[in-house]
């Protein structure tokens, strides 16, 4: 149910992140390109597990070169994910300090500038982050889940709410904002992690970021791209050879996230360069769309003030609590 409460403002800042990234469609080239780069390094990929499941090592060696190779495909895919990541969040601050797409003050080259950064001075930052962001969030999203649906049981909600904060350190740490701060500052991918954290905390604005739910939508749109996938090729897999159906079907799904989330990159990079620019000086998304930044402001100043009540009831309770100890 909190998850429905959230989609009006979520589908209006992924309404905004659309007509931006729509207003760039060399960045949609981009992404394509990378995609093209993400399917020969699949076709390649394929190969190397298409040996493993033919080859007489048993189904438990199987399933770990499997697991290996999983790893590989995954990591490959979140760098390149990523290396889309830091390109088009470029293009998009850079849109919003100059006032629009159609600004003369844009400087010329500006994407093949961000392509090459991106592939070379960043590209060290980049293969690091993609080792734990996704993994990191992902975790998240399930304790946060999790510790929702706990009801009184004391000892479990303090122990969820103890892994809930080792996550949330490890989010300080490895968040997918950096990559933003990556771009456009150019810092290394430990300290535009902690610098976009702390400017989230200051301005207030990471209580905006934790109520959106786009991250949670894109990745439900990854998770069915791949569940599509996985279904498809494991029925026709069951009319080739039926004992590899849960082998080749599983493969297939990853294969599938990995392809559907370099698509959904785009989108989720125009969002984050948003609140990063937010954060940083909100008057870029006044200048921007006036509209978009009134409702954004109304939004952050509703969800302080009920932070704000919430700090209130917890330490009223507290005190009563003592007081009737």
């Amino acid at each position: 149910m909190l998850f429905i409460y959230r989609l009006p403002f979520t589908m209006l800042v992924l309404r905004k992140s659309v007509k931006m990234v729509w207003s760039l469609p060399e960045v949609m080239r981009v992404a394509y390109a990378f995609m093209f780069v993400m399917l020969l390094w699949m076709g390649l990929w394929s190969f190397g597990a298409a040996g493993v499941v033919a080859s007489s090592l048993g189904e438990s060696g199987c399933w770990w070169l499997l697991v290996v190779l999983s790893v590989s495909l995954f990591w490959t895919g979140a760098v390149l994910c990523n290396t889309v990541h830091v390109i088009v969040s470029g293009m998009v601050f850079l849109v919003l300090i100059h006032g629009g797409r159609e600004a003369s003050s844009i400087p010329p080259n500006s994407l093949i500038k961000s392509l090459q950064y991106a592939v070379t001075t960043s590209f060290g930052s980049i293969c690091y982050g993609s080792l734990f962001t996704a993994a990191i969030r992902t975790l998240r999203w399930e304790i946060r889940g999790v510790r929702s649906k706990i009801g009184n049981n004391e000892c479990l909600l303090c122990c969820v709410d103890f892994l809930f904060h080792l996550v949330e350190t490890l989010v300080r740490f490895f968040n997918k904002y950096a990559y933003v701060q990556i771009a456009v500052y150019g810092k290394s991918f430990n300290h535009s992690a902690r610098d976009a954290w702390e400017l989230f905390q200051s301005t207030g604005v990471e209580a905006l970021v934790a109520y959106d739910c786009s991250g949670a939508v894109l990745l439900m749109g990854t998770l069915m791209g791949g569940l599509v996938t996985g279904t498809c090729t494991g029925v026709w897999t069951w009319f080739e050879s039926r004992d590899r159906v849960s082998m080749v079907g599983s493969t297939a799904m990853l294969m599938g996230m990995v392809l559907v989330g370099l698509a959904m990159v785009v989108v989720e990079s125009a969002v984050t360069s948003i609140y990063i620019c937010y954060a940083e000086d909100p008057l870029l998304i006044h200048r921007w769309d006036a509209e978009f930044f009134n409702q954004m402001s109304e939004m952050l100043h509703q969800r302080l003030q009920h932070r704000s009540a919430r700090a209130r009831e917890v330490l009223t309770h507290t005190r009563l609590d003592a007081h009737s100890a």
